[in-house]
């Protein structure tokens, strides 16, 4: 009986078989980075950004680009009011000229978020938000210096926090529309800080830490001495022309 010959064939497909193993684990190896990658949070997040910008003629609009247009109406709703308040209770002649300056100031701004807003469709609110009824609750109840003192640490803390936003907003925004009204909110919200701190009631080192807290809380106002308090004179602006004057009603009692 002859002896078998070796099958030649069963070695090379042996060889291919493991080439092809090889191959097989070396896709698997390159492609479970880029799938682990589809499902981080990041990846995520960049889609859902990308969703959310809308092109406009202006220029495409951000999720960021609206949310600044809805934050500089909120800001008018309550700020408005506050200066009125301030007009009708300050007891010094510098806290009711910041009272005029944020009267004025968000009367303007106000007129120009609301023409920004529909020219983009951007659905504005009606009312301030929950902690800004807050702050105003807490300026209706406060009496004499007491409010002067209220009215200085509140609002120079708002403005500000929201003076960084304004410029954040104004270095990203790709929509000329945007970029004119953070412009103008840049402006005004200086204006209102300069003409805050005109009042004598702002503790600087108070409201470091502040703006350094989480902005959750409704702040209390930096304690300062009512006798301590100095007003002085605002920086000029030459950039920044108010508008005329908003009539404000007389305190009841007034003749």
């Amino acid at each position: 009986m002859r002896p078998r010959r070796p099958i030649q064939g069963r070695g090379i497909f042996s060889g291919t078989g493991l080439i092809i193993t090889a191959l097989a684990a070396t896709a698997v190896a390159l492609l479970i980075p880029i799938w682990s990658y589809a499902d981080r949070p990041d990846a995520a997040n960049a889609s859902v950004l990308s969703a959310q910008t809308v092109t406009t003629p202006f220029g495409p609009l951000s999720a960021q680009d609206r949310d600044f247009v809805t934050k500089v109406r909120l800001a008018g709703l309550w700020e408005l009011p506050a200066g009125q308040l301030a007009l009708r209770k300050g007891t010094t002649q510098a806290v009711r000229d910041a009272g005029r300056h944020l009267v004025d100031g968000h009367t303007s701004l106000d007129a120009h978020v609301r023409t920004v807003a529909s020219q983009l469709g951007v659905a504005l609110p009606n009312e301030p938000n929950e902690q800004q009824k807050q702050w105003l609750d807490t300026l209706n109840t406060a009496q004499g210096q007491d409010f002067d003192r209220q009215f200085a640490g509140i609002l120079r803390l708002a403005h500000g926090r929201v003076f960084s936003l304004v410029a954040q907003v104004r270095a990203g925004t790709q929509n000329s529309l945007v970029r004119d009204l953070a412009d103008d909110a840049n402006t005004t919200v200086l204006d209102h800080i300069r003409i805050l701190e005109a009042t004598g009631y702002v503790d600087f080192s108070a409201l470091a830490r502040d703006l350094a807290a989480s902005p959750t809380p409704v702040p209390s106002p930096p304690a300062v001495d009512p006798a301590s308090a100095v007003p002085v004179a605002p920086s000029p602006s030459a950039s920044y022309s108010l508008p005329p004057a908003t009539a404000v009603p007389p305190p009841s009692g007034t003749p």
